[in-house]
């Protein structure tokens, strides 16, 4: 784990989209493409990339998990390691680019609980422990990330929920967790919410289970769920979401040294039109470097969706750092200089002094875009105040403030 949890320097990388076939070049493995696309990957200057395994192809039957996929991920996992290129590994997809991939032992005749049965979960263990298995002994591997946003399979707007209560999330988060750290021991082993985790009243994920479980906290910041348009391309809310969700995160930690990983992060148009994207890139990041504890960058996605698969939501096919044939696009070549400009660099922006106080028994909603906590720390980020954030009961507590370098908190009726 201190390889990746005390970087000297921050990391940056790619969520990896596969130029053929999407995810599903899983069904059609072909290890040569895979290398072009790393070659290309690696040609931006990063230094890893966070992969996919589709659950439903790699553990078809409860009690099967195929070798044959197995050995498919380790030879990616190697192919990346040839060019330098570490990797982590989302175990649960569950859910990416606005499609479900669950097994089919787990729906219609074969509805059951994906966070509560027993076999499910039985199952899933295994299926983590294998797949982290089978990469512990490579030196690039980082580690484990749960599954992809899984979170969002628990409450609306899922059309069809599994719903629990925290205290079942929470249970659920430990054994994924433990299974993992059982496969590799001591890798860094995380967990990954979408926003609903900070943003949404009542959701079974908690800030406390997002900031505490796992070797570290990771956040997913897209400016197109109310931020940027409410605040357009170019608000201080809109360049700075991926530092606010940072920020956020750290009032839930107990460990104030805790890394947090902006593990996703991206321009989406038209809300950030193509031909700002280069310049929405280089103030995000710039912002979230401007944040202390932050483990590293990686940016969604590697490569754009290939126009020849449907049904995709129209900004989803333009993601990517690099076209569907590989041509760095101008956002790729921000990322790349802004990865150039931090390698051999020490990562230690100023201490955040002044801190904003979310107020006793504020809503998670209060937290969100539109939202009064959400709306005053804009405020105070537009007037270049770099605010952190604490909780009110924190605020009397000057061991828990000092540790942070926090020598000023301001409420939200203080703000104008």
């Amino acid at each position: 784990m201190d390889r990746a949890a005390r970087p000297r320097t921050p990391r940056f990388g790619a969520n990896y989209t596969p130029t053929r076939g999407w995810f599903h070049h899983w069904l059609d493995f072909d290890l040569d493409e895979v290398r072009a696309d790393l070659d290309s990957v690696a040609a931006l200057g990063l230094d890893h990339v966070r992969v996919f395994p589709l659950w439903p192809l790699f553990q078809p039957n409860r009690t099967l998990v195929r070798p044959r996929a197995v050995e498919q991920l380790v030879a990616l996992a190697d192919a990346a390691a040839e060019r330098g290129l570490d990797v982590n590994v989302d175990g649960l997809q569950g859910h990416l680019s606005s499609f479900d991939f669950l097994p089919a032992w787990t729906t219609t005749w074969h509805r059951r609980g994906l966070f509560t049965d027993p076999d499910v979960v039985a199952a899933q263990e295994e299926y983590l422990r294998t797949l982290a298995a089978a990469l512990a002994d490579r030196p690039n591997f980082l580690g484990m990330t749960v599954g992809n946003e899984v979170n969002q399979f628990s409450d609306a707007p899922h059309p069809d929920p599994d719903r629990i209560t925290a205290a079942q999330a929470q249970h659920w988060l430990e054994r994924m967790l433990a299974a993992c750290e059982k496969g590799a021991p001591g890798r860094f082993h995380l967990h990954a919410e979408y926003d609903a985790v900070w943003y949404r009243d009542g959701h079974p994920f908690t800030p406390a289970q997002a900031a505490r479980l796992g070797a570290a906290t990771a956040v997913h910041s897209w400016v197109f769920n109310g931020t940027a348009q409410r605040h357009g391309r170019a608000g201080a809310a809109t360049e700075q979401h991926a530092a606010y969700l940072i920020e956020l995160s750290k009032a839930w930690a107990e460990d104030p040294d805790r890394p947090v990983w902006l593990q996703e992060v991206g321009a989406p148009a038209p809300l950030v039109p193509p031909e700002h994207a280069a310049e929405f890139t280089e103030a995000a990041l710039a912002a979230a470097l401007d944040c202390p504890g932050l483990w590293g960058v990686t940016w969604w996605c590697s490569h754009d969706v290939s126009r020849d698969l449907a049904d995709f939501p129209e900004l989803e096919y333009g993601l990517g750092l690099l076209t569907n044939d590989r041509r760095a696009k101008p956002a790729g070549a921000a990322v790349a200089r802004i990865a150039g400009a931090w390698r051999g660099r020490e990562h230690r922006p100023a201490v955040r002094s002044t801190a904003l106080a979310l107020g006793p028994g504020a809503p998670r909603s209060a937290c969100a875009p539109g939202g009064a906590f959400f709306e005053a720390w804009a405020v105070l980020a537009g007037q270049g105040v770099r605010p952190a954030v604490v909780r009110a009961e924190h605020v009397a507590d000057p061991a828990r403030l000092s540790s942070r370098g926090i020598t000023e908190v301001l409420r939200v009726e203080d703000v104008r």
